[in-house]
């Protein structure tokens, strides 16, 4: 039998996947760099990494490049 963990998710980075939900959010690369929130750039840069690598967010598309939710990162809101 295999199980799957979670990453824990903090405060600030529910607040991140609330604001690439609501489509507020765009990234310089796909990798998730340079992450800008209301066209503000914010101030934990490594937080759309952190969660592009978690596999809850995925980034595609022409520039301005959009984040969006993964079916994870769904889950991962609903249930915070």
């Amino acid at each position: 039998m295999t199980t799957t963990t979670l990453p824990a998710l903090s405060n600030r980075d529910r607040a991140v996947l609330r604001a690439i939900a609501a489509d507020r959010c765009t990234v310089t690369d796909d990798a998730g760099h340079a992450l800008t929130v209301d066209g503000l750039s914010f101030c934990d840069q490594f937080a759309g990494v952190r969660l592009a690598l978690a596999g809850l967010v995925s980034v595609s598309g022409p520039a301005p490049l959009r984040p969006r939710l993964t079916a994870a990162g769904a889950t991962m809101l609903a249930a915070a």
